[in-house]
């Protein structure tokens, strides 16, 4: 089936990477079928798995190949990393100061972004469909890095990145899903809901690949400010989250297994 996938176009395999991240997004919301709410203790465990995921997945996915790509098309290797990284990190916080959004756990008044009377409900979907789009951007990138058949950037590599972002968009649909449920939403609303916020997945994947096909330049900044994006998620959104419920040792251990994890994907299979 790889095989299959590898002869396509990177457009379309972006979206079929894509697709299936938001897949196990669904996945995730699903859980909303069998129980109400999750055990906080398992939940922070596996918002720092997804921590642990995006951090190793910016490294050894991203940045390592800028740098690598850069050297390889004669730039400094350091000045793509260096901008694309902060740049990715300025845009998110441009999103995350005017969507408005609420995290899960928090209070109606304390929610981000331009103050508006939207429901509950949707201001918790906006928050994590916020993470899902450095995660899609950077599967797109990845597929469209295929193409120009430089060193670092291997078909094999860009599904495993596919492969780690979707194992931990699991515990995201959850963390959406649930609350949603608590909130009084029914289980088919909280789970239509749920998976929604990973749509944005598929649309921002085929806009990364068909950024990078279309500017071969752009792509080692493109590698970072997609690592910068999902840098800014972790450390503003995930880790907090994760310690909130004070299980930090759990969050941590959860971080360290998902780093683990994302490393082997990308080390073994890329």
């Amino acid at each position: 089936m790889l095989e299959t996938l590898s002869g396509l176009n990177p457009v379309l395999q972006a979206l079929i990477g894509t697709l299936f991240t938001w897949f196990l997004t669904a996945l995730g919301a699903a859980g909303v079928f069998f129980a109400r709410e999750l055990n906080r203790k398992v939940l922070d465990s596996m918002l720092g798995f997804a921590a642990g995921v995006m951090i190793a997945a910016s490294f050894w996915s991203l940045l390592a190949p800028a740098i690598e790509m850069a050297e390889n098309m004669g730039m400094p290797s350091f000045l793509p990393a260096v901008v694309g990284f902060v740049l990715g990190g300025i845009v998110l916080r441009g999103i995350d100061k005017v969507l408005p959004h609420l995290h899960p756990g928090l209070k109606i008044s304390e929610a981000e972004g331009i103050h508006t009377k939207w429901q509950r409900s949707i201001l918790l979907v906006l928050a994590i469909t916020i993470h899902n789009i450095p995660e899609g951007l950077a599967v797109g990138v990845a597929f469209g890095a295929v193409a120009y058949n430089l060193p670092p950037a291997t078909f094999a590599a860009a599904v495993a990145l596919a492969f780690g972002i979707g194992i931990q968009n699991f515990p995201e649909g959850m963390a959406v899903s649930m609350p949603l449920r608590r909130e009084g939403l029914s289980r088919g609303r909280a789970f239509f809901w749920g998976q929604l916020s990973g749509m944005v997945e598929p649309v921002a994947g085929v806009l990364g690949a068909l950024a990078v096909l279309a500017a071969r330049p752009v792509l080692p900044y493109a590698l970072s400010f997609a690592a910068g994006a999902m840098i800014f998620v972790v450390i503003e959104d995930l880790v907090p989250e994760a310690q909130r419920g004070g299980n930090t040792d759990a969050a941590t251990m959860g971080g360290m297994l998902g780093f683990a994890v994302m490393m082997f994907l990308d080390v073994f299979l890329g």
